[in-house]
Order: C-alpha cells, then sequence, then structure tokens
C-alpha cells in the first residue's frame, strides 16, 4: 500500500472577535487528525464530523491505494489567530482534547466577563453625559443593532453596548489579569479533560510560532561598511516553541504557552499591554509555579533578558506589523523529516478577507465607506487611522507566495537531479566496492569501510567540483558551531558573535582544514575536520535513504512489511543518535565554559564538542543498526538501499551547491489553499456579510452576544469541514478522485453530523440549525448516504 502524508503548515490571521469563528475551523482540523492517528492506529471510529473524516480516509485508500495520513505539524498565528493556533498544538502534541476550550470561548469571551472590574460603570448615572451617545449608537431608529441583530438578542447586545461605552475613557476596558486568568483556566480545563494519543508520530517535530509587537522596541545592532555599525530599533517578536515527538510528549509550561496567548492578541485599546509582571501576578495569586521561567524569558526576550529588564518589556497585539506570519511557518520546512511522500500544504485561515478592522468616514467616525466617501481622497483621521492599524495588517501576501513558488521550484530542480544522476551513481558505486561480490553480505566494518571508500571515490570523481563543495560543507560546518558555542557562551553583543566566528575560522586556517585543493586524502586535515566535526552531511544521508525507501520498498516490494519496518525504524534510530545533538540543551556546563572561552582557545571548545558528539561512536551505532536492517531485506531491495547509502556523497556533492548549502528534506513542492467564508458556498453564498455575526461593531460584534458566538463557531466548523474534505480530496490525482455527487453526499453527512453534535450545546441559534437542515438538504440535493445509497439516511451508519 502506497502510503502518503498530507502535512499542513496551518497560518491563523487575527480577527479580534472572531477567534470564536477561528475555533470552530481549528477544532475542525484538530478532528480531522484525529480521525487520521485514528485510521492509521486501526482504532474503533469516533462519531460526528470525525467519523465523516475516517470514511473518506478508508474511500480514498480503497480507490486509490493510497494510504493518506494527515499531519498538521507547523502552526503560524497573530493575535486572535496565534491564540487558537497555541490551543491547536498543545491539543495535537499532547493528545488533550479541544472541547473544554469551546465551552470557554462561548461562556467566556463576553464583553461583560472581559471588562475590567475598574472600568465598570459603578452606577447608573456613571458618564450620565454618555447617554447620548448610547442612543445614537444602539437606540436610534435603523441603527446597526435593529438592522444586524435578531429581535430576540437585540436588548442584550444594547445593554452591554452601553455598559462598554459608559466604561472608562482614555484606558483600556478589558483586563489584562482577567484575559490572563481564562487562559490558564483554558488550559487546566484541557489538561483535566479525558485525553488520548498523541496525533504526530513519534520524533516527528511540531512547530508552533506567534507574533509579537515589541512596543518601546529593542536595540538591533547592523554592521556596515560605513559606520562599521549602527543601531536601530526593531518592534519585531516572534515567539517559537517546538516539540520533538519524544518521551512525555509535554508541549510547554502552561505559563508559557499563556504568555504567548496574551501577548500576541494583546489588542490596542481593547486590552491593556502584556507584561511579564502581569503573568506573575496571576501565578502568585493562585500560588502556581513556574519553574522554567527564566530559561524562557532568555529564550522568548533575549535582548530583554541580557539587559536585565526582561520583566518591563511592554508587549502588544501580534498582528500590528505581521497578521499573516508566513516567514515564520516558512522557516520551519528546514529540518524537517520525510518518511515518505508529502504533499506539504500552506493552509491559511483568513476570517474576514475584504472587511477591514477599523472603518473611518472623513470626520473620523467608525462607519462603513460609502460609494461616494470611497471616491474621494481619505480625510485626516481617516488616514492616521489606517496608516496605524488598516494598511500594515492588510498587506497581501503576495511576496510569501512568490517565497514559497521559489521553494517548489527548488524541490522540482532538485528532484529532476537526482533522478537523472542516479543511473551513473549506482555503476559508480558497484565499481567503487567490487561489484555485486559482497552487497549480498552487508555488516558493520563493511558498511565502515564502503561508506569511507565510496566517498574517497566521489571526491576524487568530481575534480574541480570538489573543492567549491568541499568550501561550502565546512563553511556551513563552521558557521554552525560559531552560533551554537555562541549560544552556549551566554554573551548577546553582534561584535562578540563575530569575535567567535573569527577566532573559530583562524583555528580552521591555521589547522589546515581549509586546504581542500592540495590534500584530500584520508589523513588530511579537511576529512579529519569533516570526520570529527560534519553533523549535518551524516543526517541529510539518512533523510535521503529515508526518501529512498519510501520512494521504493514503501510502494512495491518482495520484502514483507515486517523487514520494511525495520528499516524504517533502523534510519530514523539512526538519525535519532545525531539529531539529538543539534539542540543546546544537549551541552553540559563544561562546555558551555569552553564556549566562553572561544575568542581565546577556540581549539578547546571544539574538543569539547567533538568530545560531547562523538560522532565516530555514533557512527558506529548507525553501522550497527542499519546493518542488521538490510540483512533482513531480499536481495533486490537490499541493493536499492545500499546503492543509496553509499552512494550519497556523489548526490551530495552535485546538489548541495544547487541548495546554497541547506539540506532538502520534503521533496516534495508546497500548494496554498485558503480557509475562509469566501471560500465556502456549499451550504450558503455571500461569504461573511451572510454567515458571520462577529464583524459587527468593526470585528467586535462576537463579544456582545452569547448568540453571536454560537452562530459564529457552527459557521465556523461548518466552514472548516467544507474545505478540509475538499483538500483531502485534491491530495489525490486528478483521474482517482471523487465525483461531485460524491463530495456532495461527504459534505452533507459532514454538516449534518455537526449540526446532530451542536444541537444541545447551542440553545441560542436554535433557529439557525433548524434553517440550516433545510438549507443543507436543498443545496446537496436530498438525502444520500455517503455509502452511495439513495434513501433518508444522510449519516454515516
Amino acid at each position: 500500500m502506497k502510503e502518503r502524508e498530507l502535512r499542513l503548515a496551518l497560518v491563523c490571521y487575527g480577527g479580534i472577535s472572531l477567534a470564536v469563528y477561528m475555533h470552530g475551523i481549528t477544532k475542525e482540523i484538530w478532528r480531522l487528525a484525529r480521525a487520521s492517528r485514528g485510521f492509521h492506529d486501526g482504532t474503533p471510529s469516533s462519531e460526528g464530523s470525525e467519523a465523516v473524516y475516517r470514511k473518506l480516509l478508508e474511500d480514498l485508500e480503497a480507490a486509490s491505494g493510497v494510504r493518506l495520513r494527515v499531519m498538521p505539524d507547523i502552526i503560524a498565528g497573530a493575535s486572535a489567530g496565534g491564540i487558537n493556533g497555541i490551543f491547536l498544538a498543545q491539543a495535537i502534541e499532547t493528545g488533550q482534547s479541544l472541547e473544554p476550550l469551546t465551552d470557554l470561548w462561548l461562556e467566556n469571551a463576553d464583553v461583560e466577563r472581559l471588562l475590567d472590574p475598574d472600568a465598570r460603570p459603578a452606577r447608573r448615572i456613571s458618564k450620565f453625559w454618555a447617554t447620548p451617545l448610547v442612543w445614537m449608537a444602539a437606540r436610534r431608529p435603523g441603527d446597526t443593532v435593529e438592522r444586524t441583530v435578531a429581535p430576540d438578542t437585540r436588548e442584550e447586545v444594547r445593554q452591554k453596548l452601553s455598559h462598554f461605552i459608559r466604561s472608562r475613557w482614555f484606558e483600556p476596558p478589558f483586563g489584562g489579569e482577567i484575559f490572563t486568568a481564562m487562559l490558564l483556566d483554558a488550559f487546566d480545563a484541557m489538561e483535566a479533560a479525558e485525553r488520548g494519543p498523541p496525533l504526530l508520530p513519534d520524533g516527528h517535530p511540531l512547530d508552533l510560532f506567534v507574533t509579537v509587537t515589541d512596543f518601546e522596541g529593542h536595540p538591533q545592532s547592523l554592521n556596515l561598511n560605513s559606520p562599521p555599525q549602527v543601531v536601530e530599533t526593531e518592534h519585531r517578536l516572534s515567539v517559537g516553541f517546538r516539540a520533538r515527538g519524544r518521551g512525555d510528549r509535554l508541549f510547554a509550561d502552561p505559563a508559557e504557552l499563556v504568555f504567548a496567548a496574551r501577548a500576541t492578541a494583546s489588542f490596542p485599546g481593547a486590552f491593556p499591554p502584556f507584561t511579564v509582571r502581569e503573568l506573575d501576578r496571576v501565578l502568585k495569586q493562585r500560588h502556581r509555579a513556574w519553574p522554567t521561567r527564566d530559561a524562557f524569558l532568555a529564550h522568548a526576550l533575549p535582548r530583554h533578558w541580557a539587559r536585565g529588564n526582561a520583566e518591563d518589556a511592554i508587549l502588544i497585539d501580534g498582528s500590528v506589523l505581521a497578521n499573516a506570519p508566513f516567514a515564520q511557518a516558512i522557516g520551519a520546512l528546514r529540518n524537517r523529516p520525510s518518511r515518505r511522500e508529502v504533499d506539504r500544504r500552506f493552509v491559511y485561515i483568513d476570517p474576514k478577507p475584504g472587511h477591514r478592522s477599523i472603518r473611518l468616514n472623513r470626520e473620523g467616525e467608525q462607519e462603513d465607506a460609502t460609494a461616494e466617501e470611497k471616491a474621494q481622497l481619505p480625510g485626516f483621521f481617516r488616514t492616521i487611522f489606517g496608516a496605524l492599524s488598516d494598511i500594515p495588517r492588510e498587506q497581501p501576501i503576495r511576496d510569501n507566495l512568490e517565497a514559497i513558488d521559489r521553494h517548489s521550484s527548488r524541490i522540482r530542480r532538485m528532484v529532476r537531479i537526482l533522478n537523472a544522476l542516479r543511473p551513473g551513481i549506482e555503476a559508480e558505486v558497484e565499481n567503487t566496492i567490487g561489484g555485486m561480490l559482497f552487497l549480498d553480505r552487508p555488516t558493520p566494518a563493511r558498511l565502515s569501510a564502503w561508506r569511507a571508500k565510496a566517498q574517497m571515490r566521489a571526491a576524487n570523481s568530481a575534480g574541480f567540483a570538489f573543492p567549491a563543495y568541499g568550501h561550502l560543507k565546512l563553511s556551513g560546518i563552521v558557521e554552525d558551531l560559531a552560533v551554537l558555542l555562541f549560544r552556549l557562551s551566554g554573551e548577546d553583543s553582534p561584535m562578540m558573535r563575530e569575535n567567535f566566528r573569527q577566532a573559530l575560522w583562524s583555528h580552521v586556517r591555521a589547522i589546515g582544514a581549509d586546504k581542500l585543493i592540495e590534500d584530500v586524502g584520508p589523513t588530511s586535515p579537511p576529512v579529519a575536520f569533516f570526520r570529527t566535526h560534519d553533523l549535518s552531511f551524516r543526517i541529510r544521508r539518512l533523510r535521503f535513504l529515508a526518501r529512498r525507501l519510501a520512494e521504493t520498498l514503501e510502494i512495491d516490494s518482495q520484502a514483507d512489511a515486517a523487514a520494511i519496518q525495520k528499516m524504517h525504524d533502523a534510519i530514523y534510530q539512526s538519525m535519532a543518535h545525531y539529531t539529538e545533538c543539534e539542540g543546546t540543551d544537549f551541552y553540559n556546563g563544561a562546555i558551555r565554559a569552553a564556549a566562553r572561552d572561544v575568542p581565546s582557545d577556540p581549539a578547546a571548545a571544539l574538543e569539547a564538542i567533538a568530545q560531547a558528539r562523538d560522532l565516530k561512536a555514533r557512527d558506529d551505532v548507525a553501522d550497527m543498526v542499519l546493518a542488521e536492517a538490510l540483512a533482513g531485506l531480499p536481495k533486490a531491495e537490499r541493493r536499492i538501499m545500499l546503492l543509496s547509502y553509499l552512494g550519497f556523497p556523489f548526490y551530495d556533492i552535485a546538489t548541495l551547491p544547487l541548495l546554497q548549502g541547506h539540506a532538502m528534506e520534503e521533496y516534495d513542492p508546497v500548494k496554498v489553499d485558503r480557509i475562509s467564508p469566501e471560500d465556502c458556498s456549499a451550504i450558503r453564498p455571500g461569504g461573511a456579510d451572510a454567515t458571520l455575526k462577529g464583524i459587527e461593531f468593526n470585528n467586535f460584534g462576537a463579544f456582545f452576544s452569547r448568540a453571536y458566538r454560537e452562530n459564529d463557531y457552527l459557521w465556523g466548523r461548518l466552514h472548516g469541514v467544507e474545505r478540509l474534505l475538499d483538500i483531502v480530496i485534491s491530495t489525490l490525482p486528478a483521474a482517482s478522485r471523487l465525483s461531485e455527487d460524491r463530495v456532495r453526499d461527504y459534505r452533507q453527512a459532514a454538516f449534518l453530523a455537526i449540526l446532530d453534535e451542536e444541537e444541545q450545546r447551542l440553545p441560542h441559534v436554535a433557529d439557525l440549525i433548524a434553517i440550516l437542515r433545510e438549507e443543507i438538504g436543498g443545496r446537496t440535493g436530498g438525502a444520500v448516504s455517503i455509502d452511495g445509497d439513495a434513501g433518508t439516511d444522510r449519516r454515516l451508519p
């Protein structure tokens, strides 16, 4: 059975109260990942939309012979999207449930609960002079409330709008500590609920990024020609988390996740800016420890931490400068293991395309712009507010999409090169190690000898191409070591970072490791340096071998499944011996002490790194594990894997310069999909205007009514399942895809499953659910089972 991975890199935009809508979408992503995990583990199917996803995966396997696994493994978000991304990442890595979060969203994302106690109107006469404003905003005939709010909820919205307008002015009305406490409650509720298994395979990384804006900014040194150095103020921050899928699968301390969520969603004017002191106060009130505090702050706020004022950093909403954090997600594509064929998708969630966060007329009043106003030059207030809010966060993502397209083009080019080189390289390897005589009997000693012999043959055969390749490798190794040692030293100064680089390069030149033209024999300084320090080459070789396994044996092989699985496990077990050396947490205090002395004694630091890694011992372990797995394969399959493993130096010499020193882990082009109300018309066309309530009041609407929140959450699930079904189906070749009628059946089953599941939870939108049942039946063509039989049963059996 051919296996394929649908890997989702999610980019979640901001949207203020549309966070509730986005929660509905991310909940569907979580359910799809749960269905995929259960499908591969063979566990009983669940209910609701999860069961529809499971049935779809089973049907796609039967129809196409492709066993698809869905893996959301990169998440980047800003503001409201950042909050939802954080909770989704926690659920994916730990196996916790998102169900408790739904109740907390519906109950707590309310203006009355979010108002700071000091901001609430104390008496009916509070700000009596603001009463005319309340009447103008919510009481005059034909006002926004009367036009857009259902009659049975108008009084609720008007009352809360009155409290909101008469709350304190010139200070944020919402309470920062209240919001922080709510976030802690949400993580505690998830921890207390029943959990399942983690949703990503063991050893597969999960990357999470949220954007934050440093209000005061932090100094950033720039190296120029003249003057040699200048200092500018940087306001962009990205708080990142990475889970490697090992051990007890704890993603991060909840306090760290609360820090990220509260900071990224600190919407200017609504919430006060976030500081570490706020979080410290809330934790102290709850008698809650934060054991990783110092290490986290050094990671999240390195500049502030180095100056000793991390507690005073003023952080505001991440969407101010980076509402679409594609760059962080694109950067995470590096160093991702590729077990088999990958369909990599960037899926961005935009809850309100075309809807600006704040709209002002020429007098500065917030309202929808008329056609006449759009034709005129913007006025004073409209220009200022547009520059401060809308323009930065509403910029198109063309540059990001072009970067993804360049990445995909590079992958396609590399795959073509590898396929063209393969016949010649395999013939060269066979000639190097004496034909087929010993290929049938690999042992650890033979693997080691063959590997060394093939590497020398590749170097000698490359001619003048080898020095360029060797210098590129050498540069990558030295620069990586400089970065690692600089981090281990605890230094922060850019000038000191340059001193580290120069010291290491001086040492490399002193020992002759850069003499790649004069001598590249087995005992030459360059080869000795590579054998001691070239960690990246070893990891690249194993990832290449894993890809070859996925392209051949896992698709069509005479070997039994157990032998192929043993080969698969051997590759990744060997890889783990090397990848554990990449992070700073691998190195102890002695090495950190040596790192601080790099400018004066780089040799001692390199020796300490070499002893800690002991790559020769790791090579021996890898040889033993791989030789045992190779011995269990039939001769033809063993030959394929051996020739790929031993021939990797030839491939690396040809491709690494084209990749500019970067490894290629995922060998498949990247596609981009969007999830938004504008893309979902299977039930009701018209986009956000026809479906969402949260877009009212400049996207604060869902904070004013439980009915609004129930409406937007429900539409989030419905829109999410519609688009996710489309994305999953699109992974197959056009010839193998389901018919339009079949797709409609799946949509209908999923829509009705969601309505059945949410009917009891959402009492305030009972009329909407009844209407939706009629609309779903009408637009999808009647009652059809996804098993393909006409009838009255529109649900899963």
